[in-house]
């Protein structure tokens, strides 16, 4: 009998260790993803509601920082640097805070994401980026505090907040321009010298077309030729000895060597010295 009462009471105790209610978050959370032009932006953040609350002025009180949500930080991220009010900010993650005042708001981008609400100690040398801007008052109330993207461009956005019957927005832009630029400039000019590089090396290593190998590597040789890299001559001197080429082999070779002399790579020299042996050049 007492082993089963101990029975009955592991058994409770595993229930109870195991059970869990679920119930719905008072602040849910949401993450948005959208492109703007070409960079992909990420939001991630609580959602409180009015419930009755006087917000603006009240729960959230004016000329202090807010965290812009619930729980932990609101963070946005970028795949790109882009431009906010004139400052850039690099590619990564900022969380959001917000100094309301009734007729402006200052949204604040601050490097540290790793804080549960406010920073405990605020650190001006944080804040990436900061701009001030206007609040409109809406005709009608929204109950869950929303945070969006508004008129989208190939080259900006808004981020825009609103609760209550107040909206704010603060715009970013991205660097579209430039992007497509490149890539219009990569296309129309065919592949870059490190295209070719990588497929000679991949060609070698895989023991493939080494004819195509060896056209690919003197093409990226000759795109250097102004600013020589010791790295594409050793390549290229190990994918002529591998056509057979011990005469090419051996003067891309002493260019790698002397490159690498020039730059203090001990790693390089050695290779290109055993290289140079082995071809009967030293």
């Amino acid at each position: 009998m007492k082993k089963l009462v101990l029975f009955a009471f592991a058994l409770s105790l595993m229930f109870t260790a195991n059970a869990q209610i679920k119930t719905p978050q008072p602040s849910p959370f949401t993450k948005i993803e959208q492109q703007v032009g070409l960079t992909d932006v990420t939001l991630e953040y609580s959602r409180p509601s009015m419930k009755g609350r006087t917000i603006f002025g009240d729960l959230v009180p004016y000329g202090k920082v807010w965290r812009a949500g619930a729980n932990k930080n609101t963070i946005v991220t970028f795949s790109d640097d882009v431009s906010v009010d004139g400052t850039t900010l690099k590619a990564g993650s900022y969380a959001i805070f917000i100094i309301p005042n009734k007729e402006s708001w200052d949204v604040i981008f601050y490097s540290d994401t790793n804080n549960w609400g406010t920073p405990a100690k605020w650190d001006e040398s944080k804040i990436a980026a900061k701009a001030s801007v206007k609040v409109y008052e809406m005709p009608m109330k929204v109950e869950t505090w929303t945070i969006g993207f508004d008129d989208l461009t190939n080259s900006s956005a808004n981020i825009g907040f609103v609760w209550e019957n107040t909206y704010a927005a603060v715009t970013f832009k991205v660097p579209t321009e430039q992007k497509v630029s490149a890539s219009i400039k990569k296309v129309m000019y065919g592949p870059s010298a490190d295209d070719y590089f990588a497929a000679a090396v991949y060609n070698l290593s895989e023991g493939k077309d080494l004819k195509q190998a060896m056209s690919w590597i003197d093409k990226a040789v000759e795109m250097t030729k102004d600013e020589p890299r010791f790295w594409f001559l050793r390549q290229q001197s190990l994918i002529h000895a591998a056509n057979g080429d011990k005469k090419g082999a051996i003067a891309a070779a002493k260019k790698s060597l002397e490159g690498a002399k020039a730059q203090g790579n001990e790693d390089y020299i050695k290779m290109n010295q055993d290289s140079l042996k082995e071809w009967g050049a030293m």
